[in-house]
């Protein structure tokens, strides 16, 4: 009888904590979609502020908004930690054209590359085209020698997750100046990673090898790459192209903190956050102003209805990943050297689009764990609870502490490769409903974690 009582409580309870957790996420997406600030405070970070390069003026200014922005919303222990930077500047806007046989000359649209050298001047030479890294890396120097190389190989459009189409040429851009060097190239030209067909060149970091010479590094408009590409079958094609690219030393910068204590094991720490930075074209909207406003907005949020979490809550906003990941590496050395228990970290990097849930970088029990949140969240359209990425400024915590789990946030994944790196990664271009739902989505799985994580 003893062991039907104590049966049936536990049921009671269940439902009882189910209920409680069912009005309080409730709660949490009335204060996003009525009462708000994600959207005007993603319209400050853009507009007063602009695109946040690391090393310029305007990341400092984004910094110090940062700041007071945690303060003005009372956070327990808000904070600035200092790290170190690169510092990649672009210079002048760029300019290209390319030539054809019959003399025709087309004005084209490009960027250069993140941590691309410039060309001295205008530098021209004939283009050769190469659908895939791996085909310039199996063509001959005598080939290649002394031209331009073309990389032109598209997005695979036929792939429902756009992230495994990026992925899968993700390369070019990281690679394609070594590889083009290797074989005495005289400059690399890439088709931009978008999936429109439009004049809007995509940006991105790039790498040098310190044994290879170094080679400037370009994305072409995917628009102005099928023009290019279209001449070339034609004929033979001249580029031409300036780009003012300058390195200077490394730079002081910062992260920013703010936290909600844990009444219960504040030692242990869940951080939260995304990257403040971003490239210098565009406003940095989707990346990754949304995702650092999702979370700002989930702490506030959480803060507003008066959740006193058991763990403490950690929000970072961290800067450079987009050249460097000093911010997401410096931050985990520090919670390292401050003997920090960091038991989970969640990152929103994938744009302001609707949410459609999380994924899990870690041991199995964690996913486990997540699923049980699915039915206190599949009303609002909440349902990827599977296996993923954390990302890349929390990636470092799983050098110093190995068994973390690192959330990713998921949404929408169609429309992000429309704008990642590009000039029309603008504020407007973000819907105000769908960054909201983000946030408030952050939130409630913030709040469930801390309730259930052991």
């Amino acid at each position: 009888m003893k062991r039907i009582f104590f049966f049936l409580l536990a049921i009671i309870l269940s439902i009882s904590s189910f209920s409680q957790d069912s009005l309080f996420i409730r709660r949490i997406y009335d204060e996003a979609l009525l009462r708000g600030h994600a959207h005007e405070n993603l319209r400050q970070l853009c507009k007063d502020i602009g695109p946040r390069l690391t090393g310029s003026s305007e990341a400092q200014m984004a910094i110090d908004w940062s700041y007071e922005k945690m303060l003005s919303y009372d956070f327990n222990r808000v904070q600035k930690q200092e790290i170190t930077v690169p510092h990649w500047e672009r210079g002048n806007t760029e300019s290209a054209w390319f030539k054809t046989n019959d003399g025709q000359l087309h004005k084209v649209h490009l960027l250069a590359l993140g941590g691309s050298i410039g060309t001295n001047g205008l530098l021209d030479g004939e283009i050769i085209e190469f659908k895939t890294l791996e085909a310039l890396k199996n063509s001959k120097a005598s080939k290649v020698e002394n031209k331009i190389v073309f990389l032109n190989q598209s997005m695979d459009a036929a792939q429902i997750q756009t992230f495994k189409a990026y992925g899968a040429c993700y390369a070019i851009r990281g690679s394609g100046a070594v590889e083009g060097a290797k074989l005495g190239a005289k400059a690399v030209v890439i088709r931009s990673l978008g999936l429109p067909q439009d004049e809007f060149p995509h940006t991105g970091s790039m790498h040098y090898e310190n044994d290879v010479h170094k080679i400037p590094a370009a994305a072409l408009s995917t628009k102005d790459a099928n023009m290019l590409s279209d001449a070339l079958f034609k004929g033979k094609v001249n580029f031409f192209m300036e780009l003012d690219c300058r390195d200077y030393e490394d730079v002081p910068s910062f992260n920013v903190m703010g936290e909600l204590t844990g009444t219960k094991k504040a030692d242990q720490i869940i951080t939260i956050g995304g990257h403040l930075d971003s490239w210098d074209t565009g406003e940095g909207a989707h990346d990754d102003g949304a995702g650092v406003i999702h979370c700002l907005e989930a702490l506030r949020i959480l803060k507003v209805l008066g959740f006193h979490p058991q763990h403490t809550i950690r929000l970072v906003f961290f800067m450079n990943e987009e050249n460097g990941n000093q911010g997401g590496q410096q931050y985990a050395q520090w919670v390292a050297a401050h003997n920090e228990n960091q038991i989970a970290a969640l990152e929103s990097d994938r744009g302001g689009f609707a949410p459609r849930g999380f994924g899990i970088d870690g041991p199995d029990e964690y996913l486990e764990l997540i699923k049980n949140f699915e039915a206190l969240l599949k009303p609002y359209d909440l349902h990827i609870f599977e296996k993923g990425y954390g990302g890349v400024d929390i990636g470092p915590l799983k050098k110093h502490f190995p068994e973390i789990p690192l959330f990713g946030f998921v949404p929408d994944s169609q429309r992000y490769f429309d704008f990642h790196h590009a000039p029309s990664d603008i504020f407007e271009n973000v819907n105000k409903r769908e960054l909201e739902l983000g946030a408030a989505a952050i939130a409630s799985f913030i709040y469930l974690l801390d309730q259930q994580i052991r």
